[in-house]
């Protein structure tokens, strides 16, 4: 298997998928704590869906690179449902259905259309799971990604401090002077671009599970946001990696492995946490 492995790593595309993949969990784990603690999941869950439809844009536009298009196109749809979450009207589980069911039906119609049926299949099925797309990386995907991947993470860094105040409390932060609605809502377009890089990876329908399952499973085993985000980091990194490592050498489908390996890893978290108390 090590020769295996060493054999697949001298090819550049390989090469760029560990790297490509690494920075994509890293920066995916820093936000799914915020997320789970502010019960914003289900944003991620309706962003994925929108970033499908945008896709599928893409895909019969023939874009040479799709990201360029997806990523303001998901960008705008997080400021609706933020902006429909504090609308009396439209509330915010309701917006995200709307966007969510909406863009899922528009996609696949797009798809159904203007593809050739003997693509279809496949297109919608690596767009929705995954499937190849991240050991498909060109060079300057592989850049692109990696390099918004660190600007999300400088990002996290340097507000820091400001997300960690809204998350425990968010009122007591808005009477304090700070601009609440305005960070959620960048919080909620670096969630929009975290989703158009996790797509690469392991699909649109199982980005939730890459955002949130880490989160979770580090808040078994730990209570300080601090310790909870740093595991949850290494639990994604960690699934990443090993997902890439074992779909290349056994042929798995790379999305699946990894969301499979982060149950598991859930599932270990969750009998600790009963055996401790």
């Amino acid at each position: 298997m090590i020769e295996s492995l060493k054999m697949y790593l001298e090819f550049p595309f390989v090469r760029y998928a560990f790297l490509a993949g690494t920075m994509i969990a890293l920066a995916s784990s820093l936000l799914g704590v915020t997320l789970v603690l502010k019960r914003f999941s289900y944003i991620g869950d309706g962003l994925s869906h929108a970033a499908f439809g945008a896709m599928a844009i893409a895909s019969v536009l023939k874009l040479s690179n799709s990201t360029l298009f997806v990523l303001p196109v998901t960008v705008v749809c997080a400021v609706l449902i933020l902006c429909a979450k504090e609308s009396s009207k439209i509330k915010g589980d309701a917006s995200v259905a709307m966007i969510s069911v909406g863009a899922l039906a528009f996609g696949y119609f797009i798809m159904n259309i203007f593809s050739p049926p003997a693509n279809l299949s496949g297109d919608v099925c690596s767009t929705l799971f995954g499937s190849t797309l991240i050991l498909t990386l060109s060079k300057s995907d592989m850049i692109l990604s990696v390099s918004i991947s660190l600007a999300v993470i400088v990002f996290f860094i340097f507000f820091y401090n400001r997300i960690f105040a809204i998350t425990f409390d968010e009122d007591f932060s808005f009477a304090c002077g700070a601009k609440t609605k305005v960070l959620n809502i960048i919080i909620a377009v670096v969630i929009a671009v975290i989703i158009v890089l996790a797509m690469n990876l392991v699909g649109s329908l199982l980005i939730s599970a890459l955002i949130i399952f880490p989160a979770i499973s580090a808040m078994l085993l730990f209570k300080s946001f601090r310790a909870v985000t740093v595991f949850s980091c290494a639990i994604s990194v960690f699934g990443s990696l090993l997902g890439l490592v074992s779909s290349i050498l056994a042929d798995t489908p790379v999305g699946a492995t990894i969301v499979m390996i982060d149950i598991g890893v859930f599932v270990i978290c969750k009998l600790i946490s009963m055996f401790k108390k």
